[in-house]
C-alpha cells in the first residue's frame, strides 16, 4: 500500500518528531516492529533503542528512545517516550559527561549509590554514543 503515515514522537518535555513517514521501525520490548500506512492498530511498550524511519522523501532518520509506548493506527504512529533525541541533536560532550558520572558511581563503594539507576544511566549513555557515531 503506497502512501505516508503520520509519525509523532513526544516526551514529557517536548515534541521531538512530527512529520510524515514512509515506514517506521521501533524497538518494542517484545522485538522490533515495523509500521506502514494502513497498519492494524496496536499498542506496545518500548525499550531502549533506536526508532528508525524514512521521511516522506525516503531519507532515513534515527531517534534515540529510552523507553515508553507506541500506538499504531492505520494513518498515524504515536511514540510516547520517557526521553527521545534525534541522532543529529545528540550532544556528545553531555553524553560523555553522563557516561563518566555513571562509571564513577558504579566504581564507588558508597552505600548510598543507587547502582540500578547508575547502570541504566550507563546503558543510555553508551547507546547514545553508538547512535551518534554511526553513519548510514
Amino acid at each position: 500500500m503506497a502512501g505516508n503515515i503520520r509519525l509523532e514522537v513526544v516526551t514529557p518535555e517536548a515534541s521531538v518528531v512530527s512529520e510524515d513517514a514512509q515506514i517506521v521501525v521501533g524497538p518494542g520490548t517484545l522485538g522490533e516492529f515495523g509500521i506502514l500506512i494502513g497498519h492494524t492498530p496496536f499498542l506496545t511498550t518500548l525499550k531502549l533503542g533506536t526508532l528508525r524511519y524514512k521521511d516522506a522523501n525516503g531519507v532515513e532518520k534515527f531517534v534515540f528512545i529510552s523507553a515508553g509506548f507506541a500506538e499504531a493506527l492505520p494513518d498515524k504512529v504515536t511514540i510516547l517516550a520517557e526521553s527521545a533525541e534525534r541522532r543529529r541533536d545528540i550532544d556528545m560532550e553531555r553524553v560523555k559527561q553522563a557516561l563518566k558520572r555513571a562509571q564513577e558511581r558504579l566504581a564507588s563503594k558508597k552505600p548510598d549509590v543507587d547502582y540500578e539507576r547508575a547502570r541504566a544511566a550507563l546503558q543510555r549513555a553508551l547507546y547514545r554514543i553508538r547512535l551518534a557515531e554511526t553513519r548510514s
